[in-house]
C-alpha cells in the first residue's frame, strides 16, 4: 500500500468527528499537492493557498472546514474570528460536480472550466456567462488571490454525492496551461474516496449554542450548527436559500440574518409571493410608474427599490411566475432592473436577496414551472430548516418565549410562564404545522387559562391541561398513547440529569416517584374530591382508614422536592396539601 495512503487511513480510523476527518484528508491533499507544485515548472511562481471541505447533503450546507496553508490546525469557518470575503465556489461548480458525478478545474483568470469525466479525455470549455465570466465572481475568487481551483466530489459509500473539496492555488504564470492539477488528480481522487466514508459516517463537532437575541430567542442545541453555518453565510454576498416545510422560522431566520450581515444598518424587505397575485407580481418586485396599468394611480417603489442597499426576502419562491423569475434572474445576474410603465433606462440594484421555499425547487426544475438558470443562482448557499419535531429541545423554550410575549402585550408588568406539567404535553405533540401550529396552541392555552381568573390576571401560569384543552381543538390532533407519554417523560428526565451532571449535581432517580403525585393531585383538581381521587385509582383502602389526606401531602411533597431539584419557581399542587376538611 501507498505510505501516503496508509498514513491517511491510520489518521481517519483514529478521527472521533468528520471536523478531525476533514482536517486529515486536507493535510495529505496539500502535502501532495505541494510535492507537484515543488516538481514543476511553476515552483517559483505558484503557491498554494487552502483547501476546503463542503459538507452538503441533501443539496443544503452542514459544514465548511478550512485548512489554509501553511496552517497546520484545520477550523470551521463558522468558528473563525474574522470572517473571510467567501470561502465558496460558484454554484456552478456544484451544478456540474453533482450533474456530471466528477470532478472539475477552474482558471480563474480566463473564466474556463475542465471537467474531469471518467474513463474521457478532460473537456475544456468556457463556463456559462452567468458563473466564470461574471466579475463578481472572478472578483471574489481573485479577491482571495486563488487563480486556479480544483474540486472533487465526495461520495457516500452509496454512491451519493454528500459535498466536495476544493483546492485553491495562486499562479498567474500557469493561465491556460492546465497548472498541476492533471498530474494530481488520479491520487487526488483515490484520497477522497478512501475520505469519503470516514466523512460521511462520522459525527459532526458538538457546537457551542450560540448567544439568543431578539431576532431569535431561542436557539437549542439541534440548530446550534445550522446557525452558525448561516452566521457564516449572512457575511457573505451570495443569495441564500433557506428551506424547509411551512412554519419552521424561516422568515425569521432570513431576518436575523440580515442583522449578522454588513447591511444591518439598511432597509429589509419581506415579500411573500403567496399573497401576492401572480398579475401583480412583476409590480410587487420593480414597482410602477403612473398609468402604467388600470389602478396605477401613482409612482410607487418596489420591493427592491425598498431594499435597496440591504437585504430583500422572498418568501414562497416556487410561486413566482416564468416571467417574473425571468426578471429577477436579470436583477442577481446583471444588478438592473426596469419599473413597469417605465420607457427607457435602467436602474440600479444594490440588494442581497434571502431566498425562502418549502417547496423541492429541483423538482420544479424538472416539471418545468421553475427557471433552471435562476434555480442554481439563488442555490448557492442552501440551508435546510429542520421541522420542530427534529428539535424538541427548543419546543418548551419557544412556548414559554410565546406565552410571554402574548402576556406582555396584555399586561406589560405582568409575569407568565409554564407550569411543570406543561412540558411532557408540548413534547408529545407531533406539531406538522411547526412554530406557526405552536404559536397558536399557546394563544388558545392562555385564553383558557385566562378564563379561569376572575379580573385583571398580572401572573399566569399555563399548565398542562390548559395546552391539552387547546390542542383538542385541532382537526385530527389525537393523543399519543399513555406509553409514549410515559417514554417522553423518561425521556426528558434522563435529558435534565445528564444537565445536572454536566453541573456537577445529580438528579436523584427517586425523584422520578413525583409523577405518582401528579397523578394523584390532577385527579383531585379534575373531581374535585380527594376521596374520589384515590378511589378511582384503586386506593380505597387507604380512604377508608382515614390516610389519605397525609398521603396526598406525601405525595405532593415529593412533586415539591422534584421541583426543588430542578430549579423550578413554586410547586403546582401545594395548594393541595392543606390538611383541611373536604367540602
Amino acid at each position: 500500500m501507498d505510505p501516503r495512503i496508509a498514513s491517511l487511513v491510520t489518521d481517519l480510523a483514529a478521527a472521533a468527528t468528520f471536523e478531525d476527518a476533514a482536517g486529515s484528508l486536507l493535510r495529505a491533499l496539500l502535502h501532495l499537492t505541494g510535492e507537484a507544485l515543488g516538481r514543476s515548472a511553476f515552483a517559483r511562481r505558484g503557491r498554494l493557498l487552502r483547501g476546503i471541505v463542503h459538507l452538503r447533503p441533501a443539496d443544503g450546507y452542514r459544514r465548511l472546514v478550512v485548512l489554509d496553508q501553511p496552517d497546520e490546525s484545520p477550523s470551521r469557518a463558522s468558528s473563525s474570528g474574522a470572517e473571510p470575503p467567501s470561502l465558496l465556489p460558484s454554484a456552478t461548480a456544484w451544478r456540474w460536480v453533482v450533474e456530471h458525478r466528477c470532478g472539475l478545474s477552474i482558471d480563474v483568470h480566463l473564466g474556463l472550466i475542465q471537467l474531469h469525466l471518467a474513463g474521457a479525455a478532460p473537456i475544456l470549455q468556457d463556463s456559462p456567462p452567468s458563473e466564470f465570466n461574471d466579475s463578481d465572481t472572478r472578483r471574489r475568487l481573485l479577491g482571495r488571490e486563488a487563480s486556479h481551483v480544483l474540486v472533487q466530489p465526495l461520495r457516500s459509500p452509496g454512491g451519493a454525492i454528500e459535498g466536495m473539496i476544493s483546492i485553491e492555488a495562486s499562479c498567474r504564470a500557469a493561465s491556460g496551461l492546465g497548472f498541476i492539477w492533471s498530474e494530481c488528480l488520479p491520487s487526488i481522487q483515490l484520497f477522497c474516496d478512501v475520505a469519503s466514508p470516514y466523512l460521511a459516517a462520522l459525527p459532526l463537532r458538538r457546537v457551542e449554542t450560540p448567544p439568543a437575541d431578539e431576532f431569535l430567542p431561542v436557539i437549542g442545541t439541534s440548530m446550534a450548527g445550522i446557525v452558525e453555518m448561516l452566521r457564516v453565510f449572512a457575511q457573505q454576498e451570495e443569495t441564500i436559500l433557506l428551506s424547509g416545510p411551512t412554519g419552521v422560522g424561516k422568515s425569521r431566520l432570513a431576518r436575523w440574518s440580515h442583522e449578522q450581515s454588513e447591511q444591518r444598518s439598511r432597509p429589509f424587505e419581506t415579500l411573500d409571493l403567496a399573497t401576492v397575485p401572480e398579475e401583480l407580481q412583476m409590480a410587487e418586485l420593480f414597482g410602477w410608474k403612473k398609468g402604467s396599468f388600470t389602478g396605477a394611480l401613482r409612482d410607487t417603489a418596489g420591493c427592491i427599490a425598498r431594499a435597496e442597499g440591504g437585504t430583500l426576502f422572498i418568501d414562497e419562491i416556487d410561486k413566482l411566475s416564468l416571467k417574473a423569475q425571468a426578471g429577477l434572474l436579470r436583477v442577481i445576474e446583471e444588478r438592473k432592473y426596469r419599473p413597469l410603465g417605465e420607457g427607457a433606462g435602467d436602474r440600479s440594484a444594490q440588494v442581497r436577496f434571502v431566498i425562502g421555499t418549502n417547496a423541492d425547487l429541483h423538482a420544479a426544475v424538472r416539471a418545468g414551472r421553475f427557471r433552471e438558470d435562476l434555480y442554481y443562482r439563488i442555490n448557492v448557499l442552501p440551508v435546510q430548516v429542520p421541522p420542530l419535531t427534529e428539535r424538541a429541545d427548543e419546543i418548551p423554550r419557544w412556548a414559554a418565549y410565546m406565552l410571554d410575549r402574548r402576556h406582555r402585550a396584555r399586561t406589560p408588568d405582568g409575569e407568565a410562564r409554564l407550569a411543570l406539567d406543561a412540558e411532557p404535553v408540548l413534547l408529545a405533540h407531533g406539531w406538522p404545522g411547526n412554530l406557526r401550529q405552536l404559536d397558536n396552541i399557546v394563544r388558545r392555552a392562555y385564553a383558557l387559562a385566562l378564563m379561569e381568573v376572575s379580573g385583571p390576571a398580572r401572573e399566569v401560569v399555563l399548565g398542562g391541561r390548559h395546552l391539552a384543552r387547546a390542542l383538542a381543538y385541532e382537526v385530527g390532533a389525537g393523543p399519543r398513547s399513555l406509553v409514549e407519554l410515559f417514554q417522553i417523560t423518561a425521556a426528558e428526565f434522563v435529558r435534565r440529569a445528564e444537565q445536572k451532571r454536566a453541573q456537577g449535581a445529580v438528579l436523584d432517580l427517586d425523584l422520578a416517584e413525583a409523577l405518582r403525585g401528579f397523578v394523584l393531585a390532577t385527579a383531585v383538581e379534575k373531581l374535585g374530591s380527594r376521596e374520589e381521587a384515590f378511589r378511582l385509582l384503586g386506593k380505597e383502602s387507604v380512604v377508608q382508614n382515614r390516610n389519605h389526606q397525609k398521603a396526598l401531602k406525601r405525595e405532593i411533597d415529593r412533586v415539591e422536592a422534584l421541583c426543588k431539584a430542578l430549579g423550578e419557581a413554586g410547586a403546582p399542587f401545594k395548594g393541595l396539601a392543606e390538611d383541611e376538611r373536604e367540602k
